[in-house]
């Protein structure tokens, strides 16, 4: 398949799937995060941030999911190596070990509004290659982190 075969420039397209995956990228990193941090989590808000977390990472994984399969829609094959994953993404892996919970949060914080970062750089990319596919599932995520950011500051005590 290529980009063609759903009405898309190939030219235009490129850069599209390059930030798909980098987006791929960091995404892992940040799902790997989240695992981390359910499985970590200790204190008194274990039992509300241990589901919050789940639902974040069952939700990353979906997305990961749709990410890779969106990059394979436009002609490409999508990135599935860790070491891929570690050397392309701006987000860093972290050690959750003994983590305090607040500052779980404020991590999964900084990787939210990476990617929401990340995801207006998508919005403008596939705008300019008329790619509504994309630009229509990234919006989505982008609304989903959006949300999910509000809630955690709100959490946290944060303005």
């Amino acid at each position: 398949m290529n980009a063609e075969a759903i009405s898309l420039n190939e030219k235009e397209v490129k850069p599209v799937v390059d930030l798909l995956n980098d987006y791929l990228a960091n995404y892992h990193v940040h799902y790997q995060k989240l695992r981390g941090c359910h499985w970590n989590i200790k204190g008194q808000n274990f039992f509300t941030l241990h589901v919050k977390f789940e639902e974040l990472y069952t939700a990353a994984q979906l997305t990961i999911d749709e990410i890779a399969e969106r990059v394979l829609t436009l002609g490409k094959p999508p990135h599935s190596r860790f070491a891929d994953y570690i050397s392309e993404s701006s987000i860093q892996e972290i050690n959750t070990i003994g983590m305090p919970d607040l500052e779980m949060v404020d991590a999964i914080l900084d990787d939210m509004a990476k990617l929401i970062e990340l995801e207006r750089e998508l919005l403008i990319a596939s705008d300019d290659a008329s790619d509504d596919g994309t630009n229509d599932m990234v919006n989505r995520f982008m609304q989903f982190k959006e949300k999910n950011t509000w809630m955690l500051r709100s959490f946290a005590g944060k303005k």
